[in-house]
């Protein structure tokens, strides 16, 4: 889409995001005690409507995607900070859950020798939901963090605070502070391969199929035929952000 469409794109989310707030203070005043919640929601344009597959039964916890997501998009070593990464869940006999994500998976994980007290084990690949109502774009007092037409939530640099807001604001913990830009950060499913009709690096990368791209407007595409396929869930679906992130074989213990 080029540099152009995505100020353009901010613009007008920028100006969306105005009438809303107008909105919002006028409720208030006339009904004060109650709370309105507005969200971005998809949009009637043609085009690809991006969302992502991943199925947990698959996944083997070799933290490639965290890996080779951190070196196509430059996000910093430390192992503080991540646009995706990879959590293992143990849960014991006794109800207990135990999740650990040491350096987001990279290193690999290290399975307890207690194995009679463990009742299952696995692993959850996590990243951005790209929400259709993503709460972190309703925040944004300068409107830097924004959707693009394909659905993917996007941050501007150059008119980014680095006020946190936004961070606060993510319900999935997808976003962090850049420590050199100081500018908030995240996943952005790729969004410069996406343009050139290159899949994600971590979809790439990843050894069993466990994540998977499409667009949800086109019905033989691969995820809306994983979708169909499979008894998929999104993460805290009671927020109602839109998440546009599907599992299958998502556990309970799974927050």
């Amino acid at each position: 889409m080029g540099n152009k469409g995505i100020k353009s794109s901010r613009r007008k989310f920028v100006k969306k995001t105005a009438a809303i707030a107008g909105t919002l203070v006028a409720s208030s005043l006339i009904e004060p005690f109650k709370l309105l919640v507005y969200a971005t929601e998809e949009p009637k344009d043609e085009g690809p409507w991006w969302g992502v597959g991943i199925d947990i039964s698959k996944c083997i916890g070799c933290g490639l995607c965290a890996k080779s997501c951190k070196i196509e998009n430059n996000v910093p070593e430390d192992p503080f900070f991540f646009r995706s990464w990879v959590e293992q869940y143990t849960v014991y006999n006794d109800g207990t859950v135990k999740v650990v994500s040491p350096n987001g998976g990279i290193d690999g994980f290290n399975q307890e020798e207690d194995k009679e007290n463990i009742f299952k084990t696995f692993f959850v690949p996590k990243m951005c939901n790209q929400c259709a109502k993503s709460p972190c774009t309703q925040v944004c007092p300068v409107g830097a963090t924004f959707e693009t037409p394909e659905g993917i939530t996007l941050v501007d640099s150059e008119h980014c605070i680095g006020c946190s807001y936004c961070v606060q604001a993510c319900p999935y913990g997808c976003r962090y502070i850049h420590p050199e830009s100081i500018v908030a950060d995240k996943c952005t499913l790729c969004y410069h391969r996406l343009t050139k009709g290159i899949a994600p690096a971590c979809m790439e990368v990843c050894p069993t199929g466990a994540r998977i791209y499409g667009n949800l407007r086109d019905p033989e595409s691969e995820l809306v035929k994983y979708m169909k396929n499979n008894s998929y869930q999104v993460l805290k679906p009671n927020l109602n952000t839109g998440s546009k992130l599907y599992y299958n074989a998502l556990s309970a213990e799974v927050i």
